[in-house]
């Protein structure tokens, strides 16, 4: 207002408004403090979308939120997301997955001995699944076993092919960082793909003594955990990356996964990490809330199959 009527005096400008000069000033200075502030948040952001490149405005709130008590900046949620869509840093919710299990097979499929179970601490229960992952003109396929309570993924492995035997190797590394004496029984559940049911896969549980479960009727939320897991993954990590060969594609999801268990907070175990909650057998309990869900259709580009899943956010 002062550029519009330079003629005129700050003093008098004051009167006009019912304002002191004081009041004039400081409200330039909390503008220009706000812009400083605004400054070093999304700078912050841009630091962590470096390695978090999806990473949703909820996650990023709860990661900001030492950096904000440290520089005594006051910024609410709402106001984070506000500073994140000026600036076009929101994400972009999925909208899609797809299927890459084929269970017409003549392989024995194992009942689902979890529906009721509660799981209370590691290594009680591992899920597993498998995704795409298309890089250029290809699919690569991506196998994860995770442990149901820390949200840790405790093996992976990627391939070029659906074959029985690298799914194995995620299976391998998982069991690599097993204890090799449990107090308390480990149960492992997959969908009910030829490549669980395959005997070598099979045997390798049964040799450790792990109890085998498998879903029954085709419904994603059967093995809800490791959906979520394989889609975070895909979604948050590893399709921001623009590859060329599997060797580097390799290389990525390592680290990806080292992202994911070690930096990313998860809403299912109290915004606590993977790895934090694995390595110190820390208690949590289910905080994710059912209305944070959708229905959407998908579609296997491999099968043309049509299916509706439930979405979690986590």
């Amino acid at each position: 207002m002062k550029d519009s009527y330079a003629m005129v005096s700050l003093v008098r400008l004051c009167r006009l408004l019912g304002a002191t000069r004081q009041a004039y000033y400081q409200h330039f200075w909390q503008m220009e403090a706000t812009g400083i502030e605004e400054s070093l948040v999304l700078e912050k952001v841009r630091s962590i979308r470096k390695c978090h490149r999806a990473m949703g405005g909820r996650k990023l709130y709860e990661m900001l939120h030492p950096f904000l008590l440290e520089h005594q900046i006051k910024m609410g949620r709402d106001a984070l997301f506000d500073l994140l869509s000026s600036n076009g840093l929101l994400v972009k919710r999925r909208r899609r997955a797809y299927i890459t299990t084929f269970s017409s097979h003549w392989l024995r499929k194992w009942p689902n001995q979890i529906r009721t179970m509660e799981v209370a601490r590691i290594n009680q229960l591992w899920v597993s699944d498998i995704t795409y992952w298309k890089v250029g003109e290809r699919y690569l396929y991506v196998s994860l076993v995770t442990d149901a309570y820390s949200r840790k993924v405790v093996g992976y492995h990627l391939a070029d092919t659906l074959e029985s035997v690298e799914t194995i190797k995620a299976l391998e590394m998982a069991l690599a960082r097993l204890p090799i004496s449990l107090e308390h029984p480990l149960w492992h559940h997959s969908d009910r793909g030829v490549q669980y049911c395959c005997g070598n896969y099979v045997k390798l549980l049964q040799d450790r003594g792990i109890g085998i479960s498998m879903t029954e009727n085709g419904d994603p939320l059967e093995n809800a955990i490791a959906e979520r897991i394989n889609g975070i993954l895909k979604h948050e990590y590893l399709n921001q990356y623009r590859i060329n060969n599997i060797t580097d594609a390799r290389e990525c999801l390592r680290s990806s996964v080292e992202l994911y268990n070690n930096e990313r907070p998860h809403f299912s175990i109290g915004l606590l990490t993977p790895e934090l909650v694995h390595s110190q057998e820390l208690n949590v309990e289910r905080l994710w809330k059912n209305y944070y869900t959708k229905n959407t259709k998908i579609v296997n580009p491999l099968q043309d199959n049509e299916k509706t899943v439930n979405q979690y956010q986590d």
